[in-house]
C-alpha cells in the first residue's frame, strides 16, 4: 500500500499518476487540517457578529441570493442544495475519473478557503481510502457555478444518499454507509456550496486528457518512424539544421526524436529513387510538434487548477473578507480542453493519411498490403474504419466553449461549457489510441514487405524491438483474416507498450 499525501505543496499532473491505482491511500498533511479548522472556526465567528446576508450560506442560491435563510434553517439548507442539484444524467462517469474528482475535491477544500468542516474532509478521504465511489453521470454541467449537478450526485452519499460502486458492486449508498458505521452527515453553513461548487468534473477529466495525450503523443512519434521506414521515406527533413532555423520547441524536439528513432537504420540510409516524401510522412515534425507544444501549454494551465481553491464564496480569514466571485467558472479549463482535442484530432487526422500512403500500391509496396490482392481485400477496411474514426474526431474537435446559454433566471449568463469540452475531448483520445493503433498494424505489415523488397535490410534497434514485441500480439497477415480482433490487440499494444 502507498500513501499519496495531501500538502500545501505544489502538485503536479505526473504527480497524481500513481492515484490509477485503487491500492493507494490518501492522506491529509497536519498544515492543511489546521486551515480547514481555521476557516471553519472563522466562518461560524463570522455569522455570529455579521447581521448583514452572505450568498449561499444564509442566503438561497443563483438568482435566489436576495432571498435570506432564518440560522435556525442553514443546515437544511444546504442539504436542499446536495438533493435538488444532483440532477447529472445521461451515462455513468467511470470509476477512475470519480477517483479523481473526489481527490481533487479533496485537495481544493483543503487550501482552507472553503468554510468546511473536518468531518466532511474526512468523509471523502475515508471513501475514497476503502474504494467506496459514487455514481455520477455524464451530463448536466454547464462548467461555470462550478460542475453543479455531477458534484451534487459526488456529496449524496456524505447525506446517506445517491449510490455508490464497492468492489466494483453498485449499492445504494446507506448500506455502504452502514457498513463502514458512517452517519450521514449534518452539512453545516455553506458546506454543500462548497462541495457542489468548483471545477473538479471537469478537471478531473482534463487531467486523465493529459496524462493519455502526453503518451499518445509519444507512441504518434513512434509509429510514425515505423511507416517512415515502411514507406522507404526520406530522413533529410529530420535534420537539425532545418528546424533550427524555425524553432518552435514541439518541432526541433520531434525531428530529434525521429532521428534517434531511425539513427542507424540500413533501410533509412539506402539509396532512395524518390527526392521527396507526401507531407504525411515529411511533416510529422511540423504537426506532431504543433501537437506537442498545445500539450504542454495545457498541461500548465491544468496544473494552476489542480493546485486552486474553485468554490464561492471565498473565504479569505487573513483578510477577514467572504467574497462572492466567480472561481468557479471553467473557462480556463473549457478553451484549453478544446484545444487539447483539436491538438489531438490533428494527430489521427496525420496517422490516417499515412496508413492511406501505405496501403495505395506505392514505392513497391502491394496493393491493400496483400501478396494476392484481388482474392483478397487484405488492409482495404482497416482504413476505412479508421477514416470514420478520425472523421468523428474532426466533429467532436469542433468547440464546446464558443457556446454559452442562460440559466438561473439570468444570473448565470455566460456559462464556460467546459463540462462537455471534458467529456468530448475524453471521446478523442480514445479515438486517437484506436488510429494509432490502425497505423501500426499497417505499418508493420508494411515493414515486414519492405523488408523483403531491400533484400534483407534491417531497420533501427528502436524500429526491429517495436515490431518484434508487436510481432507477438499482432500476426503478419497473408491471407484474409477476421481483422477487428487484431485492431483491439493492437489497441491494447498501445496502452501498454513499455518505452
Amino acid at each position: 500500500m502507498e500513501s499519496f499525501h495531501i500538502s500545501s505543496k505544489q502538485t503536479s499532473v505526473e504527480d497524481i499518476i500513481v492515484l490509477f491505482r485503487e491500492d493507494v491511500k490518501l492522506v491529509l498533511s497536519e498544515e492543511l487540517e489546521k486551515r480547514i479548522i481555521e476557516c471553519r472556526r472563522y466562518l461560524d465567528n463570522y455569522l455570529k457578529m455579521s447581521k448583514s446576508p452572505v450568498y449561499g450560506i444564509n442566503t438561497g442560491f443563483g438568482s435566489l441570493c436576495n432571498v435570506t435563510v432564518d440560522n435556525d434553517q442553514l443546515s437544511q439548507l444546504q442539504t436542499n442544495l446536495v438533493m435538488s442539484h444532483a440532477c447529472s444524467i445521461g451515462d455513468e462517469v467511470p470509476v477512475e475519473i470519480v477517483r479523481l474528482m473526489m481527490f481533487l475535491k479533496i485537495k481544493s477544500l483543503s487550501y482552507g478557503y472553503s468554510g468546511v468542516k473536518i468531518e466532511t474532509v474526512n468523509r471523502l478521504i475515508d471513501m475514497f481510502n476503502n474504494g467506496v465511489y459514487p455514481v455520477v453521470y455524464k451530463q448536466g454541467s454547464l462548467g461555470a457555478s462550478g460542475d453543479l449537478a455531477p458534484l451534487a450526485n459526488m456529496s449524496l452519499p456524505l447525506i446517506g444518499m445517491g449510490e455508490v460502486y464497492y468492489n466494483g458492486v453498485k449499492y445504494p449508498a446507506n448500506e455502504i454507509n452502514s457498513k463502514f458505521s458512517w452517519s450521514p452527515l449534518d452539512l453545516g453553513s455553506k458546506e454543500g456550496l462548497a462541495l457542489l461548487n468548483g471545477t473538479q468534473f471537469m478537471l478531473a477529466y482534463s487531467i486523465w486528457a493529459i496524462i493519455r495525450s502526453k503518451r499518445l503523443s509519444k507512441m504518434a512519434d513512434l509509429i510514425a518512424a515505423l511507416s517512415i521506414e515502411a514507406f522507404d521515406g526520406r530522413v533529410e527533413p529530420f535534420y537539425e539544421g532545418v528546424h533550427s532555423i524555425r524553432a518552435h520547441k514541439g518541432q526541433m524536439e520531434t525531428a530529434k526524436v525521429i532521428s534517434e528513432y531511425l539513427k542507424g537504420s540500413e533501410i533509412a540510409s539506402a539509396n532512395k529513387e524518390h527526392v521527396q516524401d507526401p507531407y504525411s510522412f515529411r511533416c510529422v515534425p511540423q504537426v506532431h510538434g504543433a501537437s506537442k507544444d498545445a500539450i504542454n501549454y495545457i498541461c500548465s494551465v491544468f496544473e494552476t487548477e489542480l493546485n486552486s481553491a474553485t468554490d464561492n464564496p471565498t473565504i479569505l480569514p487573513d483578510d477577514n473578507k467572504i467574497i462572492s466571485a466567480g472561481n468557479f467558472h471553467g473557462q480556463p479549463l473549457a478553451l484549453s480542453l478544446d484545444f487539447l482535442a483539436i491538438a489531438l484530432a490533428e494527430l489521427g487526422s496525420i496517422s490516417e493519411r499515412r496508413t492511406y500512403q501505405l496501403i495505395s500500391g506505392k514505392r513497391g509496396l502491394p496493393s491493400f498490403l496483400v501478396a494476392q490482392s484481388g482474392l483478397n481485400s487484405g488492409f482495404m477496411i482497416p482504413q476505412y474504419a479508421q477514416a470514420s474514426v478520425v472523421s468523428q474526431n474532426k466533429q467532436l474537435a469542433t468547440p464546446a466553449s464558443v457556446d454559452t446559454i442562460d440559466s438561473s433566471q439570468g444570473q448565470e449568463d455566460h456559462v464556460s461549457m467546459g463540462a462537455n469540452a471534458a467529456t468530448k475531448c475524453y471521446s478523442v483520445v480514445e479515438n486517437l489510441e484506436k488510429i494509432l493503433a490502425i497505423e501500426l498494424m499497417n505499418a508493420a505489415q508494411a515493414f515486414d514487405f519492405r523488408r523483403i523488397k531491400s533484400g534483407g535490410l534491417k531497420s533501427s534497434e528502436t524500429i526491429e524491438k517495436l515490431v518484434i514485441e508487436y510481432r507477438k500480439v499482432v500476426p503478419f497477415i497473408d491471407q484474409d483474416q477476421i481483422m477487428y480482433t487484431h485492431i483491439n490487440n493492437s489497441i491494447n499494444f498501445i496502452q501498454n507498450y513499455n518505452f
